[in-house]
């Protein structure tokens, strides 16, 4: 009988071994129902997690990751700008060329 639970366990687990992604999106609709009561709630939030989905191609959470991670062109654009304000500096003959932090 342990047998029988150990192997139909492991034939569980490399079935579903990759089944993860897509069943994290049912996560939040049900906890929202279990959680509120109200279905209406849930509903919309697995519509809008769907409609995410199908629109950008990606995951709210691959969203959200891809927002959070720094943008490089943040960067080439401060350096632009320091340039662009050290040369004007030169040009108005100013004597403090020292650009604030």
């Amino acid at each position: 009988m342990i047998n029988k639970k150990i192997v139909f366990s492991l034939f569980c687990l490399f079935l579903l071994n990759n089944c993860a992604q897509n069943s994290m999106s049912l996560l939040g609709p049900a906890y929202s129902l279990g959680s509120s009561g109200n279905v209406y709630q849930a509903g919309f939030s697995y519509a809008s997690n769907e409609a995410i989905n199908k629109i950008t191609g990606k995951t709210t959470g691959e969203n959200v990751k891809e927002l959070l991670q720094p943008n490089k062109n943040d960067n080439e654009l401060k350096k632009l700008l320091k340039a662009r304000i050290i040369e004007t500096r030169k040009k108005l003959n100013f004597k403090n060329t020292k650009l604030l932090p």
